[in-house]
């Protein structure tokens, strides 16, 4: 069965069995960004946009896509730049593999907010559904809020507004988020 998508803004056409996978589809066309993890909808990496909105590519069969677009991260490498920087500053890029996923939903993210800057909750549920075994998730936290534009009261001087592209409507760099020193845990609270 052919199915037709345009793929990072190219028209791709393939022929495909019934229960050929988007997230397969996408990697025998060279989107090596999209990855699976669990192959159950738990973790994330699949994430790219159908028609613009997120999707899990594990769970979406090809002739689903057939005549939508489909993007994923190779086709956001300019978007992302900015994002993937944050994340290293704030020690968030461990070993990668999960990183893709969650750019695509962050970026998603954003893109829905409009400029409004959220809450911590509001980040913490949309990203629910991409798992790292990395990070412990709080340098991503710092990451994707200084990413975002979220102010952090009392992190460095001047915190009290929001800063950033989604406060102030502009795709300049915010500065690193200095990180406090971790604190000590003992040995048997680990």
């Amino acid at each position: 069965m052919n199915v037709t998508v345009t793929l990072n803004g190219a028209p791709v056409t393939d022929d495909v069995t019934p229960d050929t996978t988007l997230y397969e589809f996408l990697r025998a066309h060279g989107c090596k960004s999209v990855k699976c993890g669990c192959e159950t909808t738990n973790c994330g990496l699949c994430t790219v946009w159908l028609d613009d909105a997120p999707v899990l590519s594990c769970a979406v069969l090809a002739v689903r896509a057939d005549g939508r677009s489909v993007t994923t991260l190779e086709g956001l490498q300019d978007q992302s730049a900015r994002l993937a920087r944050c994340l290293a500053e704030q020690g968030a890029e461990q070993c990668g593999f999960c990183s893709p996923g969650l750019v695509m939903n962050v970026l998603a993210f954003e893109r829905e907010l409009a400029g409004r800057v959220p809450a911590d909750e509001e980040i913490r549920r949309f990203l629910a559904g991409n798992l790292c075994r990395c990070t412990g998730y709080m340098s991503q936290m710092r990451a994707i809020k200084r990413y975002l534009g979220c102010p952090d009261p009392g992190a460095w001087p001047g915190a009290a507004g929001a800063s950033g592209p989604a406060a102030a409507g502009t795709a300049a760099r915010p500065a690193p988020v200095p990180v406090a020193p971790a604190k000590e845990v003992p040995t048997h609270e680990r």
